[in-house]
């Protein structure tokens, strides 16, 4: 599988507050990849380590090929970059933006710009200091698309935008995948907004990166199940049991990962009943691995 990112052993550490712990992670080429993680879980730390804004205090970041100690500007200019706030100059207008973002970048496409101002309803003459919030980001957006770049690196790029806004913003990104194949690292807490178009995730803990998949394997591999008579001490399963908690009378609800259908054999083996299988939707899902990583955490501090 190639890959157009790569993290090996990638460890930041801030203080004595935050870290990223050994972190690797891997991103196919000509995928949308959503990044997942609540807040302070070192999101926008892992994606300042892509774009070389952060160096690693050890381990390796691979972009595009191109290992970002020695080779970030080749990488770069083959990299669309819109980070969580803002990063215009407040004075120029939106035309001058366009032009100075581009006298930076050879695969600059000044008509598809142009047709993407238009597209995304922004004045030329409008000082970026006067756009609205939404305005700022379409933007944003645009500057990084209009590069024709290889690989998009969004972080929150739709955060606080109104639905409209973020339908066109979003639109235009896979708009441009499905011409390019470009592949795409976006990190939202709109959980179901990511749901919807990526292909691969990776969920970020604590600076522990706690699942990296396809989306689909994420999504149907983790279940909640209502069993019944269930020993208490479980022997060896052939899935991850990340939660189990009582329910109504005898019945119990376990939440795990790397469901089959044909693993249901095993709870007859054991005397028990597999009364339901239900599906998780990406949120609860995510809800469910975090709170097994938070639960190991406290384990492991105790």
């Amino acid at each position: 599988m190639k890959l157009a990112i790569e993290l090996s052993g990638v460890h930041v550490k801030y203080g004595s507050s935050f870290e990223l712990k050994d972190l690797d992670l891997k991103v196919p080429t000509g995928s949308v990849y959503g990044f997942l993680g609540p807040n302070g879980a070192g999101k926008s730390t892992t994606i300042r380590s892509l774009v070389g804004i952060v160096r690693p205090d050890h381990g390796t970041v691979k972009v595009l090929g191109h290992d970002m100690r020695t080779e970030a500007p080749r990488a770069l200019l083959r990299t669309g970059y819109v980070p969580e706030r803002p990063h215009l100059y407040k004075q120029l207008t939106v035309a001058e933006s366009m032009r100075y973002h581009g006298a930076w970048f050879p695969t600059w496409d000044a008509q598809w710009a142009e047709q993407l101002r238009g597209a995304f309803g922004l004045n030329p003459d409008t000082a970026v200091g006067r756009l609205s919030k939404g305005e700022t980001g379409k933007l944003m957006m645009l500057l990084a698309l209009a590069q024709r770049p290889e690989l998009l690196v969004l972080d929150e790029p739709t955060d606080g935008l109104d639905p409209v806004v973020r339908r066109d913003v979003l639109s235009a990104v896979l708009d441009y995948v499905s011409e390019t194949n470009a592949t795409v690292f976006i990190s939202s807490h709109l959980i179901h907004e990511l749901e919807r178009i990526c292909d691969w995730v990776g969920v970020l803990e604590y600076g522990a990166l706690v699942a990296e998949l396809p989306m689909h394997t994420f999504k149907e591999g983790i279940k909640r199940l209502r069993v019944t008579r269930a020993p208490a001490q479980l022997p060896a399963t052939p899935f991850v049991v990340l939660a189990r908690t009582t329910g109504l009378g005898t019945v119990e609800e376990w939440v795990v990962r790397g469901w089959q259908p044909p693993m249901s054999v095993w709870f007859d083996g054991v005397g028990a009943t597999l009364r339901d299988v239900v599906d998780l939707d990406l949120e609860e899902s995510f809800v469910e691995l975090l709170r097994t990583a938070r639960a190991a955490r406290q384990r492991g501090a105790a």
